[in-house]
């Protein structure tokens, strides 16, 4: 290693630092908070449905085999998933469309719409998240509607990325490896089979609730910097590390 591949290293390793360092102030601050709460989500790219072989052991009684010879997916579908990072009880959506920024606030939404009594005391919703392309703070759409679900919802949302390459570190991605291991060997050759699966599984000791949304999402929606400029009044970024900690207030108190 030359001394120029060391520098950068260095530089790289400091940034994540300061990164984690932020994500744990930031966590920390909202579960000491008893009217703030943290989430965390995360979407996995399209899942193929068909009779494939998926490894493992299936637990029904009659152990169900993929065809040997090449075939073709029947559909696909994408979850999304949304812990509630202090209590056992997760949601998981899936989506029978295109993976976009309308399909996880449109998740977000439908969570929060079915939570809002439950949460009613809360003013700000802290969510912790990886850098996808469609959640990422400088994707315009996702902007616009968080923007929006702000407003909706009453709350000020406070966006804490994890390190670029460091999504394993986001508490969700501990559920996705349980629901895994969970259909691991059964064939998932339809969506309502995805959804048994996924309703049948526990996070510490409980279920998850599950949804479908069958709308159809088109794909590269974004916003001109003149039809963007509006919600961008509505955020606050950090400093520091202003694509990585954005606050989010489309609410007078």
């Amino acid at each position: 290693m030359n001394f120029f591949q060391f520098f950068i290293l260095l530089k790289k390793i400091k940034e994540v630092d300061e990164i984690f360092e932020n994500v744990n102030k930031a966590n920390h601050e909202s579960d000491e908070n008893s009217k703030s709460l943290r989430i965390s989500i995360d979407t996995k790219s399209h899942l193929k449905l068909g009779e494939f072989s998926r490894n493992g052991k299936a637990r029904d009684l009659e152990p169900k085999k993929a065809p040997d010879h090449e075939m073709k997916p029947s559909g696909s579908f994408v979850p999304f998933r949304i812990l509630d990072v202090l209590s056992p009880e997760l949601a998981i959506i899936f989506g029978t469309s295109n993976e976009t920024s309308d399909f996880i606030c449109d998740c977000l939404e439908l969570w929060g719409e079915q939570n809002k009594e439950k949460y009613a005391h809360i003013i700000q919703l802290v969510i912790n998240l990886d850098n996808g392309p469609q959640l990422f703070s400088n994707r315009t759409q996702f902007i616009r509607r968080m923007v929006e679900f702000s407003k909706k919802a009453g709350i000020e949302i406070r966006l804490v990325y994890y390190p670029p390459y460091h999504s394993k570190y986001n508490p969700i991605e501990r559920c996705w490896e349980i629901l895994e291991n969970h259909w691991n060997g059964g064939l998932l050759d339809s969506i309502s089979k995805a959804v048994g699966w996924a309703g049948s599984m526990t996070w510490k000791g409980i279920k998850p609730v599950v949804h479908v949304l069958e709308k159809v999402y088109g794909t590269a929606v974004s916003l001109t910097k003149k039809e963007l400029k509006p919600y961008l009044s509505k955020l606050k970024r950090s400093l520091t590390l202003p694509k990585l900690d954005v606050c989010i207030n489309s609410i007078n108190r």
